[in-house]
């Protein structure tokens, strides 16, 4: 599977679950680790815990693999790292807080 598969089946998943202001950020040419990092908020840590376990389950069902998933304990910010895609789902004051989307544009 390809990355741009993948950031597809994980958006559809985000929104899905009515993710937030999702955002796709092309940052091959920033690093080579990974090709796209993909950023939504969720309202609650349990909107957040529930996007990421969607955004995991959809992947695995088209034949993914999960790499990494972070932040259950607390749900402010959570991690999924599909390899080539790195899925992040944040409560909006961490994403205001971090501002991942002003790292990762040039």
């Amino acid at each position: 599977m390809n990355s741009k598969e993948l950031v597809n089946i994980a958006v559809d998943a985000l929104e899905e679950i009515k993710a937030m202001d999702i955002k796709v950020l092309d940052v091959g040419k920033l690093t080579s680790l990974f090709d796209y990092v993909i950023i939504a908020s969720a309202g609650s840590s349990r909107q957040t815990k529930a996007l990421a376990e969607n955004v995991r389950e959809k992947v695995k069902k088209a034949g993914g693999v999960i790499l990494c998933f972070e932040g259950e304990q607390t749900g402010e910010w959570l991690l999924v790292d599909l390899g080539e895609v790195i899925v992040h789902i944040m409560q909006p004051e961490a994403r205001k807080y971090y501002n991942l989307e002003g790292l990762w544009t040039e």
